[in-house]
């Protein structure tokens, strides 16, 4: 619940500095302020939230207990301080204070590596002890590695800028792997990783059969093609300073197979679900899912009117805050509800009456802070490729307000606040606290 409560805060802000005109498109894509917040989202946002829900549900994906139950506080103190470090080092190159030597950069990229190596220790602790690995954890077992490219990228990059870096093969990569950090980040670490999870829950949640077959396989081995040949193929030419085009191109041309085929068997997961009214999380899924298509046919539109890289920011704006934190505020709004639940009336189930999971949430409150969510990122989507500067700024202020209003629904929900009182809490039920969550014991 802290990992849940910190990311929630750190997209909130996020949301603001952009409302603000704080960073791109006020800004050059690649400028201090730009970078600030780009990180602000990708590690305080996203990889916050994807750790958390990890911690929480890798357990039920491979039906195994979590290695160390002890590691994740540990985990989040070093993530924090790591990003808290990086924030202030791009501040640094805004030249909004002065520091000798300037080592904050490397300081976070240290702090932010170990923060990550305790997480992928835990999870991968918790894998390796799981095998077999069932389909939607060998997703997340692919995301674990591309999560180490991704921290590899980064600490290379704080290094070069702030030290000397002898080697000119790792200043050629330094100098052209800005887009490999943001395939292996983007693409592998957090949306194969949704990918993996999204097809456990949304099964689990619609009642439907989990996804197995050929199809999903193939899914998966088309996945780590294209994320391979992006990454390793990339990085290959990066050291030599030859062009990383022909790999991303190869690589961007298998991602979008992949992502073909995922739509597929997501779309079959709803077709069969036996729950026929879905709630409003996979309602809000489908939304998610929805705006990666569209990220898919933007790409594949601009590539072909070669405008691709002067719209890359609209793209990778659709992708984060459409698909991923789309995806991430719908599941999250049911996760916390869940495991709520089962912190509360797990020791008295079988026992005493108890509320439903759906009785903790109230639904049509925050279904239109939804709508206004996803509707405000597909307007900021199109004012970043019409460049409308101050329509993209109104609409990251929607998306602020939403997710301000959509965050309040979640503390609703983990206060009880929703449930009737005279079922609030029965004999032998427990008030959870806020921010930490407790094993059940019962």
């Amino acid at each position: 619940m802290s990992y849940f409560a910190l990311a929630l805060l750190a997209f909130t802000l996020g949301e603001g500095l952009m409302a603000a005109g704080y960073g791109f498109p006020s800004a050059p894509i690649q400028a201090p302020q730009t970078l600030i917040l780009v990180h602000l989202v990708t590690i305080g946002w996203l990889s916050l939230l994807l750790c958390g829900a990890l911690f929480q549900f890798v357990p039920v994906l491979v039906a195994h207990p979590l290695h160390s139950q002890f590691l994740p506080l540990p985990t989040l103190v070093l993530l924090v301080a790591g990003l808290g470090a990086l924030l202030a080092g791009f501040l640094q190159l805004a030249g909004a204070f002065e520091l000798t030597p300037p080592h904050l950069l490397p300081c976070a990229a240290l702090l932010l590596a170990l923060g990550f190596a305790l997480a992928l220790y835990n999870l991968g602790r918790t894998l390796w002890a799981a095998r077999p690995l069932p389909l939607p954890a060998r997703f997340v077992a692919v995301a674990l590695v591309c999560l180490v490219a991704t921290i590899a990228f980064g600490a290379l990059f704080a290094v070069s800028l702030a030290l000397p870096v002898p080697s000119e093969a790792l200043l050629n990569l330094a100098g052209l792997g800005l887009p490999l950090h943001i395939v292996a980040g983007l693409g592998g670490w957090l949306t194969f990783a949704a990918m993996g999870v999204s097809y456990r829950l949304l099964a689990m949640f619609m009642l439907a059969p989990d996804p197995e077959g050929p199809r999903p396989r193939t899914t998966l081995w088309l996945g780590v093609a294209a994320l391979a040949v992006a990454i390793i193929g990339g990085t290959a030419s990066a050291l030599y300073a030859a062009s990383i085009f022909p790999a991303l191109l190869i690589g961007g041309g298998l991602g979008v197979a992949t992502l073909v085929l995922y739509g597929a068997d997501v779309f079959r997961l709803y077709r069969a679900r036996k729950r026929r009214v879905i709630e409003l999380n996979s309602q809000m899924a489908a939304f998610a899912l929805g705006s990666l298509a569209a990220a898919v046919v933007l790409g594949v539109v601009l590539l072909a009117l070669a405008q691709f890289s002067e719209q890359i920011g609209a793209l990778v704006f659709l992708v984060t805050f459409g698909w991923l934190s789309g995806l991430g505020l719908a599941k999250l709004y049911k996760i916390v509800a869940f495991v709520t639940w089962l912190e509360s009336y797990g020791p008295i189930l079988g026992k005493a009456p108890t509320p439903r999971v759906q009785d903790l949430v109230i639904e049509p409150r925050a279904r239109k802070w939804f709508f206004v969510f996803f509707a405000a990122v597909w307007c900021g989507t199109a004012a970043l490729l019409d460049g409308q500067t101050e329509i993209f700024r109104m609409a990251a202020a929607a998306m602020a307000l939403s997710t301000l209003a959509i965050a309040i629904q979640i503390v609703r929900t983990r206060c009880l606040s929703d449930v009737a009182a005279a079922r609030r809490l029965p004999e032998g039920a427990r008030r959870p606290h806020l921010l930490i969550s407790q094993p059940n014991q019962g």
